[in-house]
């Protein structure tokens, strides 16, 4: 796929033909959902009367329906999305919601209550079918660069879609005798708008079209589960996704209950604890592009976790000691109280946190997992979301109903959530080590990088850089979207903190030959493991840390390397750190003087064009390195990312 011209921000994706249709096919299709779902679930709760389906009973199984199809047909759905082209499956489901619509239609006319709930098992197995395609679709249509800003789009699409769906259905099915027909033909409408839109979806052919399908799901799902494993970070990542969602069904089921016994509100203060969870997993969503700066920033996930714990805690704090009222608050009295105004804060900020944690996940799935498989991945973390969402319901029941209140349930998810997140972050080191390299590039230092289209996004290449300072490997952290190795001088892994950091960061360590034999052959002999891997190898080839700020001579370490494994060969500079507090400016000891060049001072990457293995000599490399160090750090450089 060649480069998309260069764009202000996410926004612009909106006006150009590979995003825009889908976009609003999903949110139209997302809105439809919702729209169908709480209109019935408010139809069997205070409208029809059933013996057989109490009205208390009539959300939850609504809602069990829905999630059933992603138990049993998400592996099958991942395998179609794999093997087939996805612009055609897209157009073939939206023509099936059309039809299950015109089915719902006549249910609720006629008030065929068995229709309607087969219909929202249809409706769920529509979604179901959707979902891979959707996700996997992105990242054919997009590059790097803009990947996080598209999942950021459609996930605010999709929970503004569930925001005005719910509040839509509300609205009509409460109309007096004609309710249930305009939910009918608000359905179809939208389910039709669903399928014009995907007609103008252009062509996202298929990435397997060889599959055989396993018509098992069970022996499917645990394939692609499997799969998965084999890239940790990827099966991390499903898993960490799946918890987010076991996390915010806790808080969407109990919204209800939450309003009217915790907040003295009605129904209204319900809608609007909805409304302010999903603009604020909107505003999260979106702020990951302008964050990450158009990269897939994993360092945003431990962010959005620990938002998500600190203000769930917070939110216990804030409601538990609300006084009783004799009547239920309206929308107007609820906002005119003061302490309101921090609940509402605080899930705002949790469902912000949720989408800063979510959104760089789903990136990281569709850039790393394999095209061939990549459908199948993601339906796989489809039917971990629905497992994940059960056990979360039964969870909260069963805790309610040992005599515990909702912001208890709420304390103890956000408990649970910092278990969690530690979990993930040190079985998975490389998110905890992106978030330090996050922070050290944007709150210690103001950090620019330029050139950054030469790092390769596929395949094994050797980074290779002044050595400034003890943070630069953190640095160039910060501009790899991918992990990256390090050969490392062998003293710099006493250093308190930073070489337990570089240990988390399975950096080499490397000894000179003829202090340590065995160390250094075995530090080569890692460094080429690293490229029959396919990943990226960082070294410092002056072999320590600069004393006097000027470039050293380069040692010839890296042709040992080239001549079992010849790979590209990236050039870089670190512009403007020598001086900082990392650097060793005070007779030659470094960490000595916190505040030495101020807050947020200026530190430029310069990434230079890969040389081919055959043209890569000590000295052409030094100068390569020498003339990116010489090139101007303030003027315009096509490529700049600003990271401040």
């Amino acid at each position: 796929m060649s480069r998309p011209p260069e764009h202000a921000n996410q926004f612009a994706l909106l006006t150009q033909a590979r995003f825009a249709p889908f976009f609003w096919t999903q949110f139209l299709g997302a809105a439809n959902d919702n729209l169908f779902k709480f209109a019935l679930t408010v139809l069997l709760t205070y409208q029809l009367q059933i013996a057989w389906l109490p009205p208390a009973q009539a959300g939850l199984v609504i809602g069990a329906l829905f999630i059933l199809p992603f138990v049993l047909f998400s592996a099958t759905a991942g395998q179609l999305a794999d093997k087939h082209n996805k612009t055609r499956l897209i157009r073939l489901v939206k023509t099936l919601e059309i039809a299950i619509m015109a089915l719902a239609a006549w249910g609720f006319m006629a008030g065929h209550v068995a229709l309607l709930l087969a219909c929202v098992f249809l409706m769920g197995l529509h979604s179901t079918l959707f979902g891979p395609v959707k996700y996997a679709y992105l990242p054919q249509q997009l590059d790097e660069r803009e990947l996080t800003g598209g999942n950021g789009m459609v996930e605010m699409g999709t929970f503004v879609a569930i925001l005005l769906g719910s509040l839509a259905g509300g609205v009509l099915v409460a109309s007096p005798q004609v309710g249930a027909t305009q939910v009918a033909l608000a359905c179809l409408a939208l389910a039709l708008l669903g399928r014009l839109a995907a007609q103008a979806i252009p062509p996202a052919p298929a990435t397997d079209p060889g599959l055989r399908i396993n018509w098992n799901p069970i022996s499917e799902t645990l394939a692609n589960l499997r799969l998965a494993h084999g890239q940790l970070a990827v099966f991390r990542s499903l898993l960490g996704i799946s918890w987010m969602w076991f996390f915010g069904a806790v808080f969407l089921a109990n919204f209800p209950a939450f309003a009217k016994e915790v907040l003295h509100g009605n129904e209204q203060v319900a809608s609007l604890l909805l409304m302010v969870f999903s603009v604020g997993i909107g505003v999260g969503s979106l702020a990951c592009e302008m964050l990450s700066r158009r990269h897939v920033e994993i360092g945003l996930v431990p962010m959005g976790a620990l938002g998500m714990s600190v203000f769930a805690l917070d939110l216990y704090f804030a409601s538990r000691a609300l006084p009783p009222v004799p009547t239920a608050w309206s929308v107007g009295e609820f906002l005119a109280q003061p302490a309101h105004w921090r609940v509402l804060a605080d899930l705002a900020l949790v469902a912000l946190s949720a989408g800063l944690y979510s959104v760089p996940m789903y990136a990281l799935i569709q850039l790393r997992a394999e095209p061939t498989h990549r459908a199948r991945i993601i339906a796989a973390n489809n039917i971990l979301n629905a497992l994940f969402m059960i056990v979360s319901s039964l969870m909260a029941g069963a805790f309610l109903g040992a005599g515990r209140s909702v912001p208890e349930l709420f304390l103890a998810v956000g408990l649970l959530n910092a278990v969690v997140g530690a979990y993930i972050f040190l079985v998975v080191p490389e998110y905890l080590l992106r978030f330090v390299a996050f922070l050290l590039s944007r709150l210690v230092y103001r950090y620019r990088l330029r050139g950054d289209e030469h790092i390769p996004l596929q395949g094994p290449a050797v980074l290779v850089c002044n050595h400034v300072s003890f943070v630069d490997a953190v640095l160039l952290m910060a501009a790899s979207p991918r992990p990256v190795r390090f050969l490392m001088d062998h003293r710099i892994f006493r250093i308190p903190v930073l070489g337990w950091l570089f240990r988390l960061a399975k950096a080499i360590p490397v000894a000179p030959q003829k202090e340590n034999p065995a160390v250094y052959e075995a530090a080569f002999a890692q460094a080429r493991a690293v490229l029959d891997e396919g990943e990226l190898l960082g070294l410092f080839p002056e072999g320590g840390i600069t004393r006097d700020g000027a470039l050293q001579p380069f040692k010839g370490g890296i042709m040992k390397i080239l001549e079992t494994h010849p790979v590209p060969v990236l050039p870089m500079a670190l512009q403007n750190l020598w001086g900082s507090f990392f650097s060793r400016v005070e007779q030659g000891q470094a960490m000595v003087r916190p505040f030495r060049r101020g807050l947020f001072s200026r530190v430029v990457l310069q990434v230079g064009a890969p040389l081919a293995a055959a043209e890569v000599s000590p000295e052409l490399l030094r100068e390569r390195v020498g003339a990116l160090l010489a090139s101007d750090a303030t003027g315009p450089t096509p490529g700049r990312v600003e990271l401040s």
